[in-house]
């Protein structure tokens, strides 16, 4: 693992740093192929989005500079970065320091192909995701608490991705994906309006269905209609479709899945 303060390789992080003491920041984690972030721009935009909600005044040229250093050191840039976006050193207490952001890379070299889907066991989990503050829904913080409990259910369970909802009884996401679920054959994505990320492959592969003329409604999705799915994935920037064969006891059709794969050629991210 190699990182990136500001373009610049460094081994060490702040005691001061206020993503430390606050978790005060936020970040974006993707796939790079031979030196080129796929899907980049909805990774910026994502990230751009917020900074804005933050109040961080980032200057994200930094990340193609630290990808320039990379490129020194490696024949061909594969593998996975993370991007954190710190507002950087600062005193006790919440206030806001007068100062520009920190722009993090982390680069996690790993061979990368073409995307695959996945086929995977899941199922509900008990504990719910609260609601968020309107002004952050959506984005992703550094904040990632809720996630870290919900992680440990769903590993204590051996899924590799659970299906979460929230205190209101609604349907989600997954714990690191977003998900999509099909219903009396139409494909629906739960809404995002009280909590949730706003996820760079959930994004792509609502462009794509758009694309070919394939209806997706974005819709809250009530906890009694899992009775009701027909099918089930869940997808992120490092996995376009996990394919669930299993919702806890209940099989669950996998060729909706694949078909849909399969036509918006989610196999080629660019």
């Amino acid at each position: 693992m190699q990182c990136f303060k500001n373009a610049e390789e460094i081994s060490a992080v702040s005691v001061l740093d206020r993503a430390f003491h606050y978790g005060d920041g936020c970040f974006s984690t993707a796939r790079i192929r031979n030196g080129q972030i796929e899907l980049e721009a909805l990774h910026l935009l994502r990230l751009q989005r917020g900074c804005e909600r933050l109040y961080l005044n980032a200057n994200l040229a930094f990340i193609q500079q630290s990808i320039q250093q990379l490129q020194q050191h490696y024949p061909q840039v594969n593998g996975t970065l993370k991007i954190i976006i710190s507002r950087g050193d600062g005193q006790r207490g919440y206030s806001l320091p007068a100062q520009d952001a920190d722009v993090w890379v982390f680069f996690y070299p790993k061979a990368v192909d073409d995307f695959h889907y996945e086929k995977i066991a899941s199922g509900v989990l008990k504990q719910a995701m609260g609601l968020s503050m309107p002004h952050l829904v959506g984005i992703k913080s550094l904040n990632r608490l809720e996630q870290v409990i919900l992680k440990k259910e769903a590993d204590a369970q051996g899924w590799p991705e659970a299906l979460v909802t929230d205190v209101q009884g609604s349907v989600v996401e997954g714990v690191s994906s977003n998900c999509f679920i099909l219903i009396n054959n139409e494909w629906i994505t739960p809404e995002l309006r009280y909590n949730g990320v706003h996820g760079v492959m959930r994004a792509e592969i609502l462009a794509r269905m758009q694309q070919h003329g394939i209806s997706c409604r974005q819709r809250y999705v009530d906890m009694e209609e899992i009775a009701q799915f027909q099918s089930l994935f869940f997808c992120n920037a490092l996995s376009p479709m996990k394919i669930v064969i299993q919702l806890d006891a209940r099989l669950l059709d996998v060729q909706a899945c694949i078909e849909l794969f399969n036509r918006l050629q989610l196999n080629q991210m660019h």
